[in-house]
């Protein structure tokens, strides 16, 4: 009878981890694809409403820090390279300097900020609690990058920035961080049934 040992096990085990990983992190980077592009122009604002907010939101509830990062970046690097991705279905690096170059670069540190409350707690009230405190700070700061790079850009003052980038679109980012907490730790809960956990959660009490 063919004895398999306890490391060929671990092995096993570490090789499906990894391949389990990599599909979930293309499955995140593919959603960023797909929502990102998507936008509505706002006539008293160069920014426009996008999805982009919302799918980053999902994936950092759903796939914990390190990954949505590694998603984000894929987005990053497809969107560079020309691919039609980022708001508008444009592409290309020159999108970091326009309006909405700042709102990119702060998708990293709302995911690292938002990252940091989530998967903590089995008690689901508790998690998507701990979810929408992280993204409320995490989208706080991406409010900083984002209007600091447009004052900079369109030679506005801070406050008129402000007015512009940030105000009209609490109340939608508010509706997204709801949408994304609900459907975040329910998709989660699904991948971690696929044997595709994110970590600290499953380990946490």
């Amino acid at each position: 009878m063919y004895h398999i040992s306890k490391e060929q096990k671990e092995n096993h085990v570490k090789q499906k981890m990894t391949a389990g990983r990599l599909v979930k992190i293309g499955f995140m980077a593919a959603l960023l694809c797909i929502l990102g592009p998507v936008s509505v122009a706002v006539p008293v604002s160069p920014v426009p409403i996008s999805l982009g907010t919302l799918a980053v939101y999902l994936i950092v509830v759903t796939a914990g820090t390190a990954d949505a990062l590694l998603s984000c970046l894929v987005y990053f690097l497809l969107g560079f390279a020309g691919l039609p991705v980022f708001s508008g279905y444009m592409g290309g690096a020159g999108r970091l300097f326009g309006p909405t170059g700042g709102y990119l670069i702060g998708y990293l540190f709302l995911i690292m900020i938002a990252g940091a409350f989530t998967g903590r707690f089995h008690d689901k009230r508790k998690e998507r609690l701990f979810s929408c405190m992280g993204l409320v700070l995490g989208t706080a700061v991406l409010y900083l990058f984002g209007t600091g790079w447009l004052a900079f850009i369109s030679g506005m003052g801070f406050y008129e920035a402000l007015c512009a980038g940030v105000i009209p679109f609490i109340p939608g980012d508010l509706v997204k961080m709801l949408a994304a907490v609900f459907l975040g730790t329910t998709l989660r809960g699904r991948l971690a049934q696929a044997g595709l956990s994110i970590g600290r959660h499953e380990k946490s009490h």
